[in-house]
């Protein structure tokens, strides 16, 4: 038989013959069982029923912890929070407040709402100044900036923390490998198609570099031979918009190229990193 099921009955069976508060114990006993077998939207059901049940409020900061826990496990990061703040007020010491916090932090970095972990951060920064506060703080700072991909600023946190931590060795490999947007751009202003190449982009480098030599061609040949309006008309409506798209082109490749070098750096860190991740 399911274990699941076999609390339930217990619970079923002795729920009338048992004080209160025991009938609450049982109650968070299921629910946290269903939360360590990562049952995350049935805890969240059962941790609900806790609260309703709970009229001391003798739950009211774990079961609204764990129903945070639960939703930001399950992806729903909005309820995450909610519950969190739910938590944050209802925590009857300073150590749950803080925990409370430091998780609605966590889940708007998850969420990509950077600057408002930044802000919390910045304004925890001001009520803090113990040491391994700060060491936190500036910890999920340097997530935060990952993942809004500020690897540079990410750096100088961890670097903050400990000059040989393990996560400046992974911002330095971004930094390292990411493409200069401006490099890529200006390299094609000055030779069309140059900056696809940088990229690694040769075939539509090469087809850029074609159409521009062709069109500029045509243009030039229209002038040598007084055509002006066919000259105005190929360079204007041909060899500009080549040229341009040429540049255009550039710079979105090596922004693409960025966003997969930093989601590739995420995504090892997730898999392979042993730290606390967000």
């Amino acid at each position: 038989m399911n274990k699941n099921l076999i609390i339930i009955i217990i619970i079923s069976l002795t729920a009338f013959n048992l004080p209160a508060q025991t009938n609450l114990r049982w109650q968070a006993a299921y629910a946290d069982s269903l939360f360590a077998s990562a049952q995350y939207f049935d805890a969240i059901t059962e941790y609900k029923r806790l609260l309703f049940f709970d009229k001391e409020n003798k739950y009211s900061f774990s079961g609204n912890y764990k129903i945070g826990l639960s939703y930001k496990k399950g992806g729903k990061f909005d309820d995450a929070i909610k519950y969190f703040r739910l938590a944050e007020k209802n925590a009857k010491r300073d150590s749950g407040k803080l925990k409370a916090k430091f998780q609605i932090i966590r889940t708007n970095i998850l969420r990509g709402t950077t600057e408002i972990a930044l802000n919390h951060l910045r304004q925890l920064a001001k009520e803090l100044n113990d040491s391994l506060s700060l060491k936190k703080i500036r910890y999920w700072k340097g997530w935060a900036f990952m993942f809004s991909d500020k690897w540079d600023s990410a750096k100088a946190e961890f670097t903050r923390i400990n000059p040989n931590h393990e996560l400046i060795k992974i911002c330095d490999n971004v930094i390292n490998q990411k493409y200069s947007v401006t490099f890529a751009k200006l390299f094609s202003y000055i030779l069309p198609g140059a900056g696809q190449f940088y990229t690694g982009h040769y075939l539509s480098g090469l087809m850029s570099l074609g159409m521009n030599v062709l069109w500029g061609y045509f243009t030039v040949k229209a002038f040598i031979a007084d055509r002006v309006f066919d000259g105005i008309v190929t360079g204007n409506l041909l060899w500009f918009r080549f040229y341009r798209g040429n540049f255009q082109n550039a710079e979105k490749f090596a922004l693409q190229k960025n966003i997969e070098i930093a989601n590739e750096a995420l995504r090892k860190i997730q898999l392979e990193y042993k730290g606390e991740k967000p």
